[in-house]
């Protein structure tokens, strides 16, 4: 169980750290926040969630207007252009102990986020004061850069300010410059497939074999003593039929589910504030062209797939019924 708002408030409060708190509705975007504290004065907070490949974890912490270029960033932390995404939400109860709407470097209080690597935008250092929820998303407190850095030294965390809109070269001679960001430990949540997962490449194997299915497989097949000499004089006599597993392409629900998740992750891709801005009332024909062009080259590869594998299916399945 991780800590609650009012649990927060009183760390707060025994640190001595001054804040104003401002009750409201629930809020889940920094838009719906504003409506509520955005005449106080002060800078407005938006805070990202992420993870890499290897399933380690960040929080990027940064005033509402800051630009924070996904790409760029997962360039500075030496993971490549695509190295790093929104963290699953499931990830959030796990590693943060946090509904959604309610990251912040608050949530770093808890044990379960004792890896999680945090960016602070430097822009919160010139501002009178920041907002951010206290754990939960009906509440937010204001506070200045000084008292943040006073609580995340009092759980141990050596607080970190970045320009979060730079944009430096990386190559050969110019190392990442927030590679030291990257954690080092492990976290609890293992390595799996997000439920929005790439598709399958279309080079590797169309059906890919469950490890389970293949365990159950293998022991069933393994003959009784008693009847080793049966079995091999039929296998002789019979070909061997192949075990087909099945897969996303030999099921047609399982087919139509795939295509949704990846237009999904594309379009959840797509549509950033910073997309969002730019493109103003026209965003939504970008992100259609947009995906339009990227999904096209794998549905064709998908679909390819899908009906040759019923295709060799049928073929087996007729094949069978022949013996």
């Amino acid at each position: 169980m991780g800590f609650t708002k009012q649990q927060l408030l009183a760390r707060l409060k025994e640190l001595q750290i001054n804040f104003s708190q401002y009750e409201h509705p629930t809020v889940l975007t920094v838009e719906a926040q504003a409506k509520y504290v955005g005449d106080k004065g002060g800078g407005l907070s938006k805070n990202l969630f992420l993870k890499d490949k290897k399933s380690r974890f960040y929080i990027v912490s940064a005033l509402a207007d800051t630009k924070v270029d996904m790409k760029v960033l997962s360039q500075r932390l030496g993971l490549g252009k695509g190295g790093i995404r929104m963290a699953p939400e499931e990830a959030l109860g796990e590693i943060l102990q946090v509904p959604l709407g309610c990251v912040t470097p608050f949530a770093l209080v808890n044990e379960s986020a004792r890896h999680v690597s945090l960016l602070l935008d430097k822009g919160f250092q010139s501002q009178e004061h920041c907002f951010f929820h206290p754990l939960s998303n009906d509440m937010s407190i204001a506070l200045n850069a000084c008292d943040l850095d006073k609580f995340l030294k009092s759980i141990g965390r050596d607080p970190s300010y970045i320009d979060l809109e730079a944009n430096p070269t990386v190559g050969k001679d110019q190392p990442p410059d927030l590679a030291s960001f990257v954690p080092s430990g492990s976290t609890i949540q293992p390595d799996q497939p997000d439920k929005a997962a790439p598709l399958q490449d279309p080079t590797e194997n169309s059906l890919p074999v469950n490890k389970k299915s293949v365990a159950a497989t293998g022991k069933a097949a393994k003959p009784h003593t008693s009847m080793q000499n049966s079995s091999t004089q039929n296998s002789k006599d019979k070909p061997v039929n192949p075990v087909h597993q099945p897969s996303v392409f030999s099921d047609s629900g399982l087919f139509v589910e795939e295509i949704l998740n990846k237009t999904s992750a594309l379009l959840l891709s797509e549509i950033t504030e910073d997309a969002a801005k730019e493109n103003g009332v026209n965003l939504g024909t970008v992100v259609a062209e947009n995906i339009r062009k990227r999904l096209n080259s794998d549905l064709q590869s998908i679909a390819t797939m899908f009906k040759n594998t019923a295709y060799t299916q049928g073929f087996h399945a007729g094949a069978h019924r022949n013996l």
